[in-house]
């Protein structure tokens, strides 16, 4: 088991506080992946599902975890969630790049984060997109993928 430092318990410990809308300080299952991610994780339903051993629908909607009990799940998540990289994001990517330009059109990638995989709402899709695309709607694939890698456009 990773040993958690006192900064990072505090993280977790304050993040914890702010998903928990309970009086006896606990979150529901579904509330798990939203945590993770505000710890900047980023789990895919998948790794939900496994951290959480396979909970039902039901389950996932009225099962409630203490702080105490999302401690083990969290560090499981860092042992266990890869995340993408940048040459991953590349490759994905280029393969939307039809004429091997270096771009490709913005409503592409658009329409692929909002129907395949784990499906992207358009606020989140257009928070990713927004100031990245050229006067003609083109992405510059290489400039894109650092800036969802780093968080940093160029």
């Amino acid at each position: 088991m990773v040993d958690l430092t006192d900064q990072q318990l505090d993280a977790i410990k304050e993040a914890f506080e702010i998903f928990t809308k309970t009086t006896d300080f606990k979150i529901c299952y579904n509330q798990v992946s939203d945590l993770l991610r505000a710890l900047n994780m980023n789990p895919a339903e998948e790794d939900i599902g496994k951290l959480l051993l396979r909970p039902s629908k039901q389950e996932m909607s009225t099962k409630m975890l203490s702080y105490e009990e999302f401690l083990p799940i969290y560090v499981a998540a860092l042992n266990n969630i890869v995340p993408g990289t940048y040459d991953d994001l590349l490759e994905g990517i280029r393969v939307f790049d039809k004429e091997g330009n270096g771009t490709v059109m913005g409503a592409e990638v658009r329409h692929v984060l909002r129907t395949l995989g784990e499906k992207m709402n358009i606020e989140d899709i257009n928070s990713v997109m927004d100031g990245k695309e050229d006067i003609n709607g083109a992405l510059n694939i290489e400039s894109f993928c650092k800036y969802l890698v780093t968080g940093i456009s160029e």
